[in-house]
């Protein structure tokens, strides 16, 4: 004789166990190794390797890996698995035309529609990254630099710019993990968003998309640098 129990019955001896996310739990450390520069763009993901080191078989890491290229982070090469992704200076300069639209359009409409609450804690925010930039990771940092401007995005109200500019953050989070070290002072690197910050608390939109623009003008160089290349080579 079988005996079940109904796990929806208050009468029942046993509680559910609600397993963790393993395929989560490994797309995770595989993006923070990867932001963190810990396997550099190019470099292979040797799925036995990942999975022996993590103590799990290989089906997780290469679900995870396939959410990472789904999210930009990664390619797949056919017979090679997926490797850290690389970027072109075309691709450099069609992400970054698209990223810095975005968030002139949202600097616009924050300037209109957000709350005095919500532009007051700007600057607060670039406090803290400035004063943590060195107690932090890289990846720590990018993700606090991201932040800052997905809350810019967020404060617009516009659901369809969100949306928008989340399918493209993981690209920018590489980029930004990639170039990160070119700055010199990550401190210094961190106070760049303080001009921004004012001019959306003072509802000056016309100032707060210059300090942008230039703000993202000079992240776009760091990353042509990167790619050996400048906008003439992208034609």
């Amino acid at each position: 004789m079988t005996t079940t129990f109904d796990t929806h019955d208050s009468a029942s001896p046993f509680l559910s166990i609600q397993m963790p996310d393993l395929v989560a739990v490994v797309e995770t450390q595989l993006r923070t190794a990867i932001l963190n520069g810990r396997i550099a763009p190019g470099e292979r993901i040797v799925e036995a390797e990942v999975a022996r080191q993590m103590g799990i078989s290989r089906a997780p890491v290469r679900e995870a890996a396939r959410r990472l290229e789904s999210a930009g982070l990664l390619v797949a090469r056919r017979g090679h698995g997926f490797a850290v992704r690389e970027f072109t200076a075309r691709q450099v300069e069609d992400l970054y035309q698209v990223r810095i639209e975005l968030e002139l359009m949202a600097c616009r409409l924050v300037c209109q529609q957000a709350s005095d609450e919500a532009l007051a804690q700007l600057e607060p925010e670039v406090d803290a990254m400035v004063a943590r930039a060195v107690s932090l990771s890289r990846a720590e940092r990018v993700a606090l630099d991201l932040g800052f401007h997905k809350r810019l995005v967020a404060l617009s109200g516009n659901e369809y710019l969100q949306r928008l500019y989340q399918q493209l953050s993981h690209e920018v989070q590489l980029f930004l993990a990639l170039t990160e070290d070119t700055y010199g002072d990550i401190a210094s690197l961190a106070d760049t968003h303080r001009p921004i910050a004012r001019a959306l608390a003072a509802r000056d939109a016309e100032a707060a998309c210059a300090a942008l623009r230039y703000h993202l003008d000079v992240a776009l160089e760091h990353v042509r640098a990167l790619c050996g290349a400048g906008p003439e080579a992208t034609g």
